[in-house]
């Protein structure tokens, strides 16, 4: 009697499992994704057959930075973490992440009547407090947030997509932390002329822009009178950015050893943003999963 109850209770957690996980691609979205993987290895001579599907493969990814959990905790109906996390770090050294988070970012820009090639962008940081596990080297205290972690310079366009990503230690300044993203916005987007900042990027690197760059920096700058929270013009596209980040939980505080990995976990996060924003309005239908077979 004990062996048909639980076995009952191992079925209903099947079933239950079976309908997937609400950070799982619809049909629609793994079909834009899809083409923008690099070809799968398919024998001896092109390297091992891939065992698992890579759809999964993105979904764990997907269903790790919006629940938080650790990658040894992903659930047994992904395949297995180290493979997950193999790919992670595979895609992320051969720019396949920033080559679909840029491709599906310039289909949303079209879908919205823009040209693909943004003409102005947005720039601002945020410290986020740091696992006990990020090593010391690459955190630090923000003694303005009064945060312990690290900081994250983004560079957006009018949009609110992401453009140019740079982690750094949280005692970073802001004035010197933006140099490289302003930098690989130079070089990776030449049509964006002009910048917009806060107060915080003002001085020095606003020269610096202008003389090394060629580009604007222009900072907008708060109402004398103002008092409390006011939305300021052209920089709250990137406070909401900021916002769609730390949504996923991964991203409310910074977990990887390497910053460049937490750059990437960012980009898989605005990846799955514009993914949803791109199919908004279309049904979503999922395949089914496979289920399990309840063993005696």
């Amino acid at each position: 009697m004990e062996c048909l109850a639980w076995g009952l209770v191992v079925e209903r957690c099947v079933s239950v499992a079976g309908e997937g996980y609400p950070s799982d691609l619809t049909d629609q979205q793994w079909a834009l994704v899809e083409p923008l993987l690099p070809p799968p290895r398919t024998g001896p001579k092109g390297g091992r057959r891939e065992k698992h599907p890579r759809r999964r493969i993105v979904e764990a990814i997907l269903y790790l930075a919006r629940t938080g959990c650790q990658w040894r905790y992903l659930p047994r109906d992904f395949p297995p973490w180290p493979t997950v996390y193999w790919y992670f770090t595979r895609w992320h050294d051969d720019g396949t992440v920033e080559k679909i988070h840029d491709a599906l970012r310039a289909k949303v820009r079209r879908a919205d009547g823009r040209d693909p090639a943004p003409t102005a962008g947005v720039i601002d940081s945020q410290s986020v407090r740091a696992a006990d596990s990020v090593p010391q080297a690459t955190s630090g205290y923000d003694a303005g947030k009064r945060q312990r972690g690290r900081k994250r310079f983004i560079v957006t366009d009018t949009l609110g997509l992401l453009l140019a990503i740079h982690v750094v230690s949280a005692s970073v300044q802001d004035r010197d932390g933006a140099r490289r993203p302003l930098l690989w916005t130079r070089l990776d987007h030449p049509s964006v002329r002009l910048i917009w900042a806060d107060a915080g990027f003002a001085g020095r690197l606003v020269e610096w822009t202008n003389q090394i760059l060629c580009r604007t920096l222009e900072i907008v700058s708060k109402p004398p009178d103002q008092r409390g929270f006011a939305v300021q013009p052209r920089r709250w596209v990137v406070e909401r950015t900021f916002s769609w980040i730390t949504m996923r939980r991964r991203l409310a505080s910074d977990y990887e050893t390497n910053p460049a990995h937490s750059a990437t976990m960012i980009r898989w996060a605005m990846t799955d943003v514009i993914l949803r924003r791109l199919t908004r309005g279309q049904p979503a239908t999922r395949p089914g999963r496979r289920p399990l077979r309840r063993t005696s």
